[in-house]
């Protein structure tokens, strides 16, 4: 039997060395196909702008504008019109920026526009515009939004909110409403800070109510202690008086009073030293012209004594 068989082609390849770059900035080098080119890229990214910038640019964009609603709203619109996602963080910070100089109109203006954008919708933000509406003057406004904000968190409102309006109501002499509040933070057992407790305390002094104001002082005494925070570390300090500023002030019109009163004084003992200066000299020449006048009679009583 005849068996063919093919051979098989001998291929000889010559073996070329292959060259690694030891560069690594043109080449990354793969775990399992060795090095391969990077490429240069084909656009560069500018600069980004931070939102300290951002808020500081709509802050300057907000205040040359009018009070118009319309202009502020497309303003605002416009600035944003380029964001893919609502920019929060700017906003809050144009808004902190504007409280700082007390711009309370504006404040108002860019929190409603927030707002209705469906952003930003926390308790800061409506402490925020509560505090904005009480110091431009619309206390209709605010008591809305209270009213709003309490019935929609009745257990859940913030300290705050009530200290906040304790203080507007007792700014304006609103002596009611301050107990109706006062009433729901005993009711919710939300205990009071010590000027909410001070205002309550001076409202009842007023009004002469003075069962009430001891029964205050009794059920909420001053802390002893307080807590603060220094380079991250909570501390306890021993509380000032609950009046110190007060009494600080008291003690420098006492001061100028006293000052007043001693200057008075003063003036007053030189008035009476003077006086006195003057009445006892005319008096020492009225006893000096009468002991010359007595003097002059007992010589001449004498000289008629030895004539005889």
């Amino acid at each position: 039997m005849l068996c063919l068989r093919y051979s098989l082609p001998l291929v000889i390849k010559r073996l070329e060395p292959i060259k690694i770059s030891r560069s690594t900035r043109s080449v990354v080098v793969c775990a399992a196909k060795g090095p391969r080119p990077r490429y240069p890229r084909v656009w560069k990214t500018k600069r980004r702008i931070g939102t300290i910038a951002k808020s500081a640019k709509l802050v300057t964009c907000i205040k040359g504008l009018s009070n118009v609603k319309e202009e502020i709203y497309g303003a605002l619109d416009s600035f944003i019109a380029w964001e893919l996602e609502f920019p929060l963080i700017t906003v809050k910070k144009a808004l902190k920026t504007l409280e700082n100089e007390k711009e309370w109109k504006r404040i108002i203006q860019v929190t409603k526009w927030m707002l209705s954008k469906g952003q930003g919708r926390t308790m800061g933000t409506y402490f925020t515009l509560l505090n904005a509406l009480a110091e431009d003057g619309r206390l209709d406004e605010a008591e809305e939004l209270w009213t709003k904000i309490f019935s929609d968190n009745l257990e859940s409102t913030p300290r705050t909110f009530f200290d906040k309006m304790i203080s507007i109501y007792y700014n304006r002499g609103m002596y009611e409403k301050m107990f109706e509040i006062f009433a729901d933070m005993e009711e919710l057992e939300i205990r009071p800070n010590v000027p909410i407790v001070s205002m309550m305390g001076d409202v009842f002094q007023k009004l002469g109510m003075l069962d009430k104001y001891r029964k205050l002082n009794k059920k909420y005494p001053p802390p002893k202690w307080e807590y603060r925070y220094i380079k991250g570390k909570r501390i306890r300090i021993q509380a000032k008086p609950k009046n110190e500023l007060d009494v600080a002030a008291e003690g420098e019109t006492e001061d100028e009073e006293t000052n007043r009163n001693t200057n008075e004084s003063s003036k007053e003992t030189e008035a009476n030293t003077n006086e006195l200066i003057k009445a006892a000299e005319v008096n020492s020449h009225d006893l000096f012209d009468k002991a010359e006048t007595n003097s002059n009679e007992v010589n001449i009583s004498s000289e008629g004594y030895v004539s005889c």
